[in-house]
């Protein structure tokens, strides 16, 4: 028998187990990766965050004298709100051209120097997409209103007043809630889903989607890096405008309008056509608004075997809480309810497609207003837990400007103090109606008016905020000189601070991004407790949504724990929580 060299066995079993070893990581660690998907998007209101004239009102050149603290915050992408001239009946979301810049912004080579200072930064730029509408102002509209023979007229939805009234469709900030409006040049109708100075797109008409592909195409080029699109699943209407009773919209669309206006025939169509036309052509990322997005139908604008789009968000979530029948009056939520919303929202991305998380936006109340306590004695705790949330889960995170210094609800005491079209007529259908209207406005106060996370950014001490030198366009929170930018800077257990903080965690550790989720102690009233686990990795994240003490019961032993962020000086020991407690624990095996 030949003698065995046992010294290269040895080295060649190795030699095999490592091979295999290697195989069996690659195939692990198969995670698709994008760098959409690794982002973190910082959104900008622009209206509200510097201005650089002294005229009130935030502008681009504004956003560039804070290019280095953006940098500053670890943040990838920037979602900026629209900023093509707009006449501003919905702040920049009624747009008269594609491609100018509103004159209170700037110009066109002060957006070249934002982009070019965003690029030499490492930061992405994303640019507000609004195309279901245009402004009543914009030349397409304007010459449509003129005959029913005009060449643009097909670029709307017109309905001939001699066929009798339209059949309902909601318009959203109206105070009458009808979204058909009579124009008596041509003695016709025309939709509008929101407000009448935002007439509906015809995505029916050829050379609508021609003209919006082309302007597409025409940013692209310039450099941008991708598109959030506003509303984008209403696009698609039925032309013949059939007669939707309401047993019709509880059977087939949950008893819901935006369901039903996000079912048009030719979405997906439309959206693929765009993907093959435009998005496919760029390395850009695509971000669709999910009005009326369900998670049942999440995957048919996401799944990247459809060729559509790249993520979506949804309302479910933020939708939690309001009190039925009343203007976005906040209760107490369920943080169960809540748990299963975001649970449910994950489990749909998956095997396929990719999900988003967020608490706050433009038109959204202040994230810690709303879901944590703005309270003194909880404001900065109960903030940092929020970022906790929001940069542990799985999905690509937006935060918007000014959480990261934990800025709150303004809290407005009258009418006159809102700028906002939606809730002004909402203030007015009460007041048609013969309600209280001094409770409405006590009611947004902790509510969902869009104005209260539209105050200007807080940058320091000085008057106004640091915001402007001028009459800032919406009053400035009085809390200003306690909570700013400023002084967050200063103190290394801010708000802001712990932001950055988790963000590099985030960055450092793949596990926070693609890593499976799995809810623990899922019916526990205060505490959400979840783990995420990439390729051997483990992590246990706890957080106390309440403001008293509370366990944690993950079944987990914490013994050989290893805690890696917390948002108190000294975090807890054991499975009792602090109020508002976060902790990021490392599993060890």
């Amino acid at each position: 028998m030949k003698k065995i060299n046992l010294p290269l066995l040895q080295l060649f079993i190795a030699t095999f187990m490592l091979c295999n070893s290697m195989m069996a990581q690659e195939k692990n660690t198969s995670l698709d990766r994008k760098w959409w998907k690794e982002a973190v998007v910082y959104q900008i209101y622009p209206r509200s965050f510097k201005d650089s004239n002294g005229d009130g009102i935030g502008d681009l050149q504004g956003i560039i004298t804070k290019l280095d603290y953006i940098k500053s915050l670890g943040v990838d992408v920037i979602w900026l709100n629209p900023i093509y001239s707009s006449p501003n009946a919905d702040n920049g979301y009624d747009i008269s051209d594609y491609q100018n810049i509103m004159k209170e912004f700037g110009t066109m080579q002060d957006f070249d120097a934002l982009l070019k200072g965003l690029h030499q930064r490492g930061i992405k730029l994303v640019m507000d997409l609004v195309v279901n509408h245009s402004s009543d102002e914009h030349r397409w509209f304007q010459e449509s209103r003129k005959s029913r023979d005009n060449p643009y007229r097909e670029y709307y939805h017109w309905w001939p007043a001699e066929k009798g009234k339209p059949a309902f469709r909601p318009g959203a900030f109206e105070a009458d809630g009808s979204g058909w409006r009579y124009d008596k040049t041509t003695n016709s109708y025309y939709l509008h889903y929101f407000n009448f100075k935002q007439p509906d797109l015809n995505w029916e008409n050829p050379k609508v989607r021609q003209e919006i592909y082309t302007m597409m195409r025409w940013w692209l080029d310039k450099g941008i890096d991708g598109f959030r699109m506003d509303v984008i699943p209403f696009i698609s209407k039925d032309t013949n405008f059939p007669v939707i009773t309401q047993e019709e919209l509880n059977k087939n669309y949950q008893g819901r309008w935006d369901v039903y206006m996000a079912s048009g025939p030719h979405l997906h169509e439309y959206l693929q056509e765009m993907n093959r036309e435009v998005l496919s052509k760029y390395d850009c990322m695509s971000l669709a608004e999910g009005a009326g997005m369900l998670t049942s139908t999440a995957l048919n604008f996401v799944d990247v075997d459809r060729k559509e789009l790249n993520m979506g968000y949804h309302f479910e979530g933020t939708n939690l809480g309001y009190i039925p029948g009343y203007f976005k009056k906040m209760g107490p939520f369920s943080l169960v309810d809540f748990k299963k919303i975001y649970s449910d929202w994950d489990a749909v991305y998956q095997t396929k497609g990719w999900g988003t998380i967020y608490l706050g936006n433009h038109d959204q109340p202040r994230m810690t207003s709303r879901w944590g306590n703005d309270s003194s004695d909880y404001q900065s705790v109960s903030s940092k837990l929020l970022t906790t949330f929001l940069l542990s889960m799985r999905g690509t995170p937006y935060y918007y400007n000014g959480d990261e210094i934990g800025m709150v609800n303004a809290k407005f005491e009258k009418i006159e103090d809102y700028r906002d079209i939606e809730i002004l007529a909402e203030y007015e259908k009460v007041k048609n109606a013969g309600g209280n209207l001094d409770q409405f406005i006590e009611d947004q106060k902790t509510g969902g008016a869009r104005d209260n996370g539209r105050t200007p950014f807080q940058w320091d001490s000085s008057t106004n905020a640091g915001f402007t030198t001028g009459t800032p366009w919406l009053n400035i929170n009085k809390n200003y000189p306690n909570n700013n930018a400023e002084i967050q800077e200063q103190d290394p257990e801010s708000v802001l601070h712990y932001f950055r903080k988790m963000v590099q965690l985030r960055k450092n550790n793949p596990v926070l991004i693609y890593g499976k989720y799995t809810l623990l102690d899922k019916d526990n009233p205060n505490v959400y407790a979840y783990t995420r686990e990439l390729n051997g990795q483990k992590m246990l994240i706890v957080l106390n949504f309440s403001a008293q003490k509370a366990i944690a019961k993950t079944g987990i032993n914490l013994s050989k724990a290893k805690i890696i962020m917390h948002n108190y000086a000294v975090p807890s020991k054991s499975n009792e929580l602090k109020p508002y407690e976060a902790i990021i624990y490392q599993i060890q095996k």
